[in-house]
């Protein structure tokens, strides 16, 4: 992938630039002692939303300290623009950035505050602590919620058709023909949008990691492939079934993530594989999809290992560079506190559960958070490979598309992601390579 299915995902999700209140850059001490901060965002509605929630609510909680937020664009623009500022010294005193493998590329010990045994971090799950951390040490607190990646479904469809979800890929087929049968279309598709096409192969990594827990390891140092680890081509032969056996809705070559999302929400489609984040900014035109929405993890062979794929929330970070370190970490122990996801949740709808003790979700959170959080509650739930691993190809969309279409046999799409993932990792000098 040229950029993380996240930020893709996070840009759908929220088109609009924003801006917040005070959105120039730079931090000091003012001559009655009121400290102010700087705080780099990205641009998409739902962080700019999120991060003045977050500002408003730290500095209400700490009239002497300020907060200046900066809005940067998202994506690669802006990923650029962190690890530019970071390299120059020029960073804010905390920024928002992705967790996970993307943390590698800033060099933390070299530019961010190192957090570990901190007490900013005592509120912070401590299964999230390792998305934040690189070589041991963690530098960052969750920001969000967490979002799943599985297959978002219409609870109105499976009432009316009596299904029930399906915890093996078998049984998501047999409901996939029942739906058919009954006139609606089983499994949307939306491959204008190329991104949308990776979440059957993406989304499945639960199933990837419970069948062979040392993948993500394995990978990233050269010693497993996806196309000669079936837990791993699998996602590449569901992609080729769904399309074989006509459960994909008609024109899926040239329907849009928001066309997608739209057919869900109205049941002219059952399934949809994608991610959870992208239907909270359609709650305020449709407010049904709150409840008539649901999510379940792609579902694998073993029902008693039926889990869900997470993706992580991303993080905020405190560079090296800030001579307000005290009051940094004042606010991202705020940040990674239950009253911060509650100013959060009124800013913006979560798609999943707050990585933060004692953080709940709202009784009106959507259906899609709750489902999600019943995963995590039970301890059935895996980050995504991206997460866990820096090795990514970046042709994977066009590859999925591919396969989804019918153009490209499914043995032969992972061999092909095989070739792309080494030119990358290759590129990054890892060893194993």
């Amino acid at each position: 992938m040229n950029t993380s299915l996240r930020m893709l995902g996070a840009a759908l999700a929220g088109l609009a630039m924003a801006a917040l209140t005070s959105c120039a850059s730079g931090s000091g001490t003012s001559a009655d002692g009121t400290v102010t901060l700087s705080f780099l965002v990205g641009s998409d509605k739902s962080t700019v939303d999120a991060a003045k929630a977050l500002a408003g609510a730290f500095m209400r909680a700490e009239p002497q300290i300020k907060i200046k937020t900066e809005v940067v664009p998202g994506g690669g623009e802006g990923d650029n623009v962190v690890k530019t500022r970071l390299s120059t010294g020029d960073m804010t005193d905390v920024f928002w950035y992705n967790s996970g493998s993307l943390l590698r590329a800033l060099h933390p010990g070299r530019t961010l505050v190192d957090l570990t045994g901190d007490p900013v971090l005592s509120k912070v799950k401590k299964d999230y602590l390792p998305v934040v951390s690189v070589g041991g040490r963690a530098y960052g607190v969750p920001a969000t919620a967490a979002t799943g990646g599985g297959i978002l479904y219409n609870r109105k469809v499976y009432e009316r058709l009596g299904l029930k979800v399906p915890r093996t890929w078998a049984e998501f087929m047999a409901n996939n023909d029942k739906i058919k049968a009954a006139g609606t279309t089983p499994l949307i598709a939306t491959f204008k949008d190329t991104w949308t096409s990776q979440l059957l192969v993406l989304g499945d990594y639960h199933n990837v990691q419970a069948a062979v827990p040392s993948f993500a390891r394995d990978y990233t140092a050269g010693r497993a492939r996806f196309a000669t680890t079936p837990a791993a081509s699998a996602g590449f032969h569901h992609l080729a079934q769904v399309h074989a056996e006509g459960h994909l809705n008609k024109g899926f070559g040239s329907a849009t993530n928001g066309q997608g999302l739209k057919m869900l929400i109205e049941g002219r489609g059952a399934h949809y594989a994608m991610l959870g984040l992208t239907l909270p900014p359609l709650l305020a035109a449709h407010p049904q999809a709150a409840t008539d929405i649901g999510f379940f993890g792609i579902p694998g062979d073993d029902p008693a290992r039926h889990g869900a794929t997470v993706w992580e929330p991303p993080a905020v970070y405190i560079a090296k560079s800030t001579e307000h370190l005290a009051e940094a970490k004042k606010f991202l122990a705020f940040v990674a506190s239950p009253p911060a996801a509650e100013a959060v949740s009124k800013a913006v709808p979560p798609s999943g559960p707050y990585r933060v003790e004692g953080a709940e979700l709202p009784d009106d959170a959507p259906q899609v958070a709750k489902d999600l959080q019943a995963y995590l509650y039970r301890g059935a739930a895996t980050p995504a490979l991206e997460f866990l691993s820096p090795v990514k190809g970046p042709s994977l969309e066009q590859i999925t598309v591919a396969v989804g279409s019918g153009l490209t046999p499914p043995a032969q799409g992972a061999a092909q992601y095989d070739r792309d993932v080494e030119k990358q990792a290759k590129q990054l000098g890892l060893p194993g390579w």
